[in-house]
């Protein structure tokens, strides 16, 4: 028995019943429904169906004849049969593409980079809603053996010179399980750096500034910076670093990512090279799972200058977030990390997916994804949700925040 492969394209006003009744006519004919895709935009539907007929039937007739009453155009095309191999010489990767207003020119440009490296685009999806198009997912393939870090670098490079972020992950298994999600403090769940305030309200605002330009020129390492930044705080009230706790400033969308999160059962953890007078009070405002951060030493209410314990540096934020992730079951391919400066780089290399917030060129070049234009609120479109979904879990005050 001879058998026919045909694409069948409908296009029109969407309206209910039109995918039933022509897949059923596919099912009654003794056709084999081989692929199906599906998308409505602005009332307007768009539906593919691969089909595999054999020869004496008449399929294609009683759907021509379906789709005049339904009110929508139908063509087909004979198409050669779908090859296994194909696909497995193929490696899928998600783009997101977000942005307080996305236009042709966003998606022109990441069209053409995924183009000059070989990959071409499968799907387009909104997650945005209304009439503002602020998030979208691009699924592409790239040939097996293509170098994927190079497509994600000059994808950083994109959103940098432009007006949007953009993030690349490997489609599969992980990128829709993550379980754990990991955050710095200063600069990025926070819009201050704590230290800062310290030394602005002990009048060491000057000093402290130059010994952190000074690390960050290489010519000290963290904790020595740390240290000597610390000594100059000497004597500062410990009631002036309790109320800067308690007022702490959040940056945009925190909140709603933080509640998010909770709701959905995800675990949350702030590993910070700040202090556990502000980490403490932001575990317990939000919410948090864990913080992790140093311990200064005070002896009659004031600020000695020193820090008890081990320094939370760049390797022992790595350190506490493989711990976490231990503790919680959780595999590091299922952890997110999110940071801003130097000091998160061991970290956000360690989980599954890196996201530079707001950072310094060094960490964008370096992390998995890029967010500078958006607020922490973007990282829940990393994880597939649409806005429609991320508002009724929002819309969900059953939580303790």
């Amino acid at each position: 028995m001879t058998i026919s492969h045909v694409l069948v394209s409908v296009t029109g006003p969407d309206g209910p019943g039109i995918t039933a009744r022509l897949t059923g006519l596919v099912a009654a004919g003794d056709a084999q429904l081989l692929d199906i895709e599906q998308v409505v935009v602005q009332g307007h539907l768009t539906l593919a169906l691969l089909i595999a007929i054999p020869e004496e039937k008449s399929v294609l007739k009683e759907l021509l004849f379906a789709a005049k009453e339904l009110g929508v155009e139908l063509d087909f095309e004979p198409v050669e049969a779908p090859s296994a191999k194909g696909d497995a010489d193929v490696v899928r990767w998600v783009i997101n593409v977000i942005a307080p207003q996305l236009g042709a020119r966003a998606l022109h440009e990441v069209a053409t980079v995924v183009a000059e490296h070989g990959g071409n685009i499968e799907k387009i999806a909104r997650l945005s809603e209304g009439y503002a198009m602020t998030s979208v997912e691009v699924q592409i393939g790239l040939p097996r053996g293509s170098d994927d870090g190079a497509l994600r670098q000059s994808l950083l490079q994109l959103g940098s010179r432009g007006s949007f972020d953009v993030a690349l992950q490997r489609e599969g298994l992980f990128r829709r399980s993550k379980r754990l999600v990991v955050m710095d403090m200063d600069s990025t769940l926070i819009r201050i750096e704590v230290i800062d305030e310290l030394a602005r309200a002990h009048g060491v605002e000057r000093e402290v500034a130059a010994i952190t330009e000074r690390a960050m020129a290489g010519e000290m390492d963290y904790d020595e910076s740390l240290r000597q930044r610390l000594a100059l705080l000497r004597g500062l009230d410990v009631r002036v670093l309790e109320r800067i706790a308690e007022e702490l400033p959040l940056t945009d969308g925190a909140e709603l990512l933080i509640r998010v999160l909770r709701r959905l059962g995800y675990k949350t953890a702030v590993i910070s090279g700040g202090f556990t007078v502000a980490a403490d009070a932001l575990k317990r405002r939000l919410g948090i799972d864990y913080a992790y951060s140093n311990r200064l030493e005070i002896e009659g209410g004031k600020l000695t200058g020193r820090v008890i314990g081990p320094i939370v540096n760049g390797r022992r934020k790595a350190e506490l977030l493989e711990v976490i992730a231990q503790a919680e079951g959780v595999l590091l391919d299922q952890v997110i990390a999110v940071g801003d400066g130097a000091n998160d780089l061991l970290m956000l290399e360690k989980a599954g997916l890196g996201i530079a917030f707001r950072a310094k060129q060094k960490l964008r070049e370096a992390a998995d994804s890029a967010i500078s234009t958006s607020g922490l609120e973007a990282i829940l479109h990393l994880l597939g949700l649409r806005a429609s979904e991320v508002a009724e879990v929002a819309r969900d005050r059953g939580d303790s925040t």
